[in-house]
């Protein structure tokens, strides 16, 4: 590698893995990054690239000032994060949020990688505890472990195996979308004010539409699965259906801050939004219709949605079981398992939800590993900043008892000390507060670095 420094190998090419493989070469670490697909598939990823996205194609938020995610986002980009750059590299429109072409997305981040003179990547999957001259390893293999690793790793560790459900939301082409009765807009016309298509639903067709949901054949789990929960930030679409007849109207198929242009007098009863999921704008996604259902029973089902009457799937929903460690107990507080301080982890596997947590553990094992391979000191970013949160909670803020996969959010953060006079600061000037408290402390930490 010409390099005299050992090589820290990286299982696992996702976002998490990526982005570890990335601050270890740009720190001058060489780096082995193993990834099993295509000798090994799965089934939620379709190609080969490294940091495939299988759910949304929406890193969610890009707000700084008054949402965790788009800290997130922006504490990522000051740390030079591969995933964040080729999010805004292949940003495609979303509103708010910052979702990507997938496509463009993992391309660009598997020719960073594979153009890195310090990255080999190595197409094999580890089947058991990584060989002893390994001194090193972060395993970044995600919600989709491979069972003989996941078994071994929770083998050492003595823990029992903790799993949960994830559902993928279904993909539309968009010439197959009837315009004369969805229209573009987003909510309260944020971002370019139609970075979403919207079809109304009057109550009938609402009502209809959620016992067509509960009535459609669902995927039957198997008899060791029937006890795995869901995670509550992505749940199907039919369970939320059974939670009331109102849950979608609150959730994501609320009507607010949206007119259809077609009957503008009447204001819908319920709205599905699609989201743009490629550049070309030719492919959709429902929002918030990760689902279980059988591929007929979506078709049929999804397709009484008004404007979706002949429509045709690029994709359809599924779901798959996610494993994840319980790192309050099993991990130090630089990510190491404290049964075999040579394995750090990162990524979904250690109990944060969501592409941007996923990979912003990533950034901090890759800097962790490099700092430990070049003789140096780690200090981890405050608990103030987002990074320093996620981190804070997955290695001892949460309880080990009842651990179970987070979301980067404000209640993850210390609270901000309110100005003088005041008991305490309240809503957005709460959030602002925070969001500002955790910048100039990140580059504090930055400074020092």
């Amino acid at each position: 590698m010409g390099n005299d420094i050992r090589p820290v190998h990286v299982i696992g090419g996702g976002l998490a893995g990526s982005e570890a493989s990335w601050q270890l070469a740009q720190a001058g670490v060489p780096v082995v990054l193993h990834e099993m697909r295509p000798v090994v598939r799965t089934d939620a990823h379709q190609t080969e690239d490294l940091g495939e996205l299988v759910c949304s194609n929406s890193l969610r938020s890009d707000d700084h000032e008054y949402n965790a995610v788009g800290l997130c986002h922006q504490e990522m980009r000051q740390c030079n994060s591969l995933v964040i750059a080729s999010a805004d590299t292949a940003k495609v429109p979303a509103g708010a949020a910052l979702a990507v072409d997938r496509h463009d997305f993992s391309g660009h981040i598997t020719k960073a990688l594979t153009d890195h003179p310090l990255v080999t990547i190595e197409r094999e999957e580890i089947t058991g505890l990584p060989p002893e001259e390994w001194d090193s390893v972060i395993v970044a293999t995600g919600p989709l472990s491979s069972p003989a690793l996941t078994k071994a790793i929770l083998d050492v560790s003595g823990e029992e195996q903790l799993a949960f459900f994830d559902a993928i939301a279904p993909i539309v082409h968009r010439d197959s979308i009837d315009m004369s009765q969805a229209w573009f807009q987003s909510r309260y016309d944020k971002g370019e004010g139609s970075d979403y298509i919207n079809c109304a639903m009057d109550k009938e067709q609402y009502e209809a539409f959620i016992q067509a949901l509960l009535d459609g054949e669902k995927t039957e789990f198997k008899e060791w699965e029937k006890d795995t929960p869901y995670f509550e930030g992505c749940l199907p679409i039919e369970v939320m259906a059974e939670r009331g007849i109102e849950t979608l109207r609150y959730g994501p198929m609320k009507p607010v801050g949206l007119t259809n242009p077609h009957a503008p007098e009447k204001r819908p009863y319920a709205v599905v939004q699609l989201r743009q999921d490629n550049k070309l704008g030719t492919l959709w996604n429902l929002v918030g219709f990760q689902t279980k259902l059988k591929y007929g029973a979506q078709a049929e089902v999804f397709r009484t949605i008004p404007g979706l009457e002949n429509a045709e799937f690029a994709r359809l929903g599924g779901i798959h079981r996610n494993t994840f460690l319980n790192s309050p107990r099993l991990l130090d507080n630089e990510l190491r398992l404290k049964a075999d301080p040579r394995l750090r982890f990162a990524g979904q596997i250690t109990g944060v939800e969501g592409y941007v947590e996923s990979a912003s553990i990533g950034l901090l094992a890759g800097r962790m590993a490099a700092a430990e391979r070049l003789g140096q000191d780690f200090t981890p970013p405050p608990a103030t900043t987002a990074l320093g949160a996620l981190l804070n909670h997955i290695t001892g803020g949460a309880e080990a008892d009842t651990f179970q996969p987070m979301n980067v959010n404000f209640g993850l953060f210390p609270p901000p000390q309110p100005p003088a006079g005041k008991r305490k600061i309240k809503g957005r000037d709460r959030k602002l507060a925070m969001t500002e408290r955790a910048k100039q402390d990140l580059a504090d930490w930055m400074s020092q670095s």
